[in-house]
């Protein structure tokens, strides 16, 4: 799915028109871009979050040349998938994993009182 397929999407979906579905979409991305770019992070909750991660500078190898070569420190944007969009891609997955969760819970022994 394209752009405009999406804006397309969320007109049908909410019957507004594309333009407007369109403008709804940018200011969403211009949001998102703006708080990552400032360091900040946007969490949507069951979907995912955005965040800013810095790459440390190091050196890397021209493969032709064989010569050591200075890689410059960079900021990155970062996606990491939410629980339920993972569970919605790999459904399967998601089983297996519910399926460990209450094994690791009873492994944990149990916290002692303070007197």
């Amino acid at each position: 799915m394209n752009k405009s397929e999406l804006i397309e999407h969320l007109a049908s979906k909410h019957e507004i028109s594309k333009a407007e579905a369109g403008r709804v979409l940018e200011t969403l991305l211009d949001a998102i871009v703006t708080t990552v770019k400032k360091g900040g992070a946007v969490t949507i909750p069951g979907f995912g979050s955005f965040k800013q991660h810095a790459r440390a500078a190091r050196t890397g190898v021209n493969p032709s040349t064989g010569d050591k070569i200075k890689i410059a420190a960079a900021k990155l944007p970062k996606f990491t998938a939410g629980a339920t969009f993972k569970a919605a891609v790999d459904p399967k997955a998601a089983a297996r994993k519910a399926a460990k969760a209450p094994a690791a819970a009873a492994k944990k022994p149990a916290a002692k009182a303070k007197k």
